[in-house]
């Protein structure tokens, strides 16, 4: 199966398929890794069709970057790492100026290509997943986890958690359990939620789940023998769904779990039908719903028979996320033209792009992305930029925002990533 991206450019969905796309040197190539098979598919696909739609309508609407258009070829990993590191080696030097930038879409594929983004000197986008040291600009100098690390996003929940007992004083003795993908993605966390459980005297119960996550039934037996008082949930793909199902087989009860903004979709809550209500998570700034951007995906591509997905999931959480990741990407190559010139760019120029990505609220506005996104400011030091979140909920048929916004605590974060990376 291919998909066209408007007749510029061409996705791979076989598994290790590669589509040849002619280029004139006046196009900038893009790969982007997906997985649209396997047991991540229903969180991947999404997320794939939102980043294609956003690039394809830079093409559209705008005949590209300042007259540059973009080719991507998307390369299926399956969201194995070693699949990865085969899309990386074989896209790296494609096009006029070889890959502006890479879009892992995995922790494990990100961590595995830290090594080699410096030698080849392509940076490395991670929107909200990979290292969460790697925020340390000055040692991870190619790596971007804009938007947020898993540190801050636990960090967030635990904040919220806080805030809902009463102060962080009154987590003492309490039970906080973390099920997670046993993988790089998963054990994120657990070094910030060790910090904090010292810190604040709360007992912290990690439990893994092996890949892929639908054998859960011994897990949610710990759980239930336990009774943790809240569970965080770091799964990811038919993980979530699952959880929650079992969850609501043990009787834990669904307002007392908060997922990461990776757990927090609609393909994680609807399998469970009514059984999710209730359910909590951290957003990666944005929720669903729609917003100016939609008037543009509409006018200029599904008005012409264009879109990339059904129109009603361009709504959705994951789609918008594949949205903010094209803008990402396409901003810091608008930045690094207004220094290099209106040409296609070299992945070194397009990481100078990130060091000074710099998204005011006026250029989010202008973009179409009021109410999905607040300002971000990427630095030499700071490759992730904003730490901002807030808490939604899942009312049987759609999110809701359900607090205030929250900031993860530099006081905590930034040891942790200082001792983190000079290791």
């Amino acid at each position: 199966m291919r998909l066209k991206y408007l007749g510029l450019a061409a996705a791979a969905l076989g598994a290790g398929a590669a589509v040849v796309v002619a280029q004139t040197p006046n196009e900038q190539f893009i790969p982007s890794l997906v997985y649209r098979t396997g047991a991540y598919a229903p969180n991947g696909v999404p997320f794939a069709n939102g980043t294609a739609a956003y690039f394809a309508l830079l093409n559209e609407r705008d005949g590209g970057i300042n007259g540059v258009k973009l080719v991507v070829e998307e390369c299926e990993t399956g969201y194995a790492t070693d699949r990865g590191v085969e899309c990386y080696e074989r896209l790296k030097a494609k096009g006029p100026t070889g890959a502006a930038f890479f879009m892992p879409l995995s922790t494990g594929i990100t961590f595995a290509l830290t090594e080699k983004a410096p030698v080849d000197k392509i940076p490395l986008l991670t929107t909200g997943y990979g290292r969460s040291e790697s925020r340390n600009g000055a040692v991870f100098q190619w790596n971007f986890p804009i938007l947020g690390t898993y540190w801050t996003a636990a960090d967030i929940i635990m904040q919220h958690i806080a805030k809902k007992e009463g102060g962080w004083d009154k987590l003492k003795g309490k039970k906080i359990a973390l099920v997670y993908h046993d993988s790089p993605y998963g054990k994120e966390p657990i070094a910030l939620l060790t910090k904090r459980a010292a810190m604040h005297g709360f007992e912290f119960l990690p439990l893994p789940v092996t890949h892929p996550g639908v054998e859960q039934k011994a897990t949610w037996l710990q759980i239930r023998q336990n009774r943790p008082d809240y569970v965080l949930l770091w799964g990811w793909g038919v993980m979530n769904s699952t959880s929650i199902k079992e969850a609501v087989s043990v009787g834990y009860p669904r307002d007392k779990m908060y997922g990461v903004w990776w757990s927090g979709a609609e393909p994680d809550v609807r399998p469970a039908e009514d059984g999710a209500k209730g359910y909590n998570a951290v957003t990666l700034q944005h929720s669903s719903g729609r917003f100016k951007i939609h008037d543009d995906l509409k006018k200029f591509l599904y008005d012409k028979n264009k879109g990339i997905a059904k129109w009603e999931e361009t709504s959705e959480v994951l789609y918008i996320r594949g949205l903010i990741n094209g803008f990402l990407g396409t901003e810091a190559i608008r930045i690094a033209q207004e220094k290099f010139g209106k040409k296609p760019l070299r992945g070194e120029e397009v990481r100078w792009g990130f060091e000074n990505l710099k998204i005011t609220a006026e250029r989010i506005k202008e973009a179409g992305f009021e109410g999905i996104l607040q300002p971000i400011t990427i630095s030499c030091q700071d490759h992730e930029g904003a730490r901002t979140g807030r808490i939604q909920t899942w009312d049987g048929k759609e999110w809701k925002i359900t607090s205030d916004w929250y900031t993860g605590d530099d006081s905590v974060l930034v040891p942790m990533v200082k001792e983190t990376s000079e290791k």
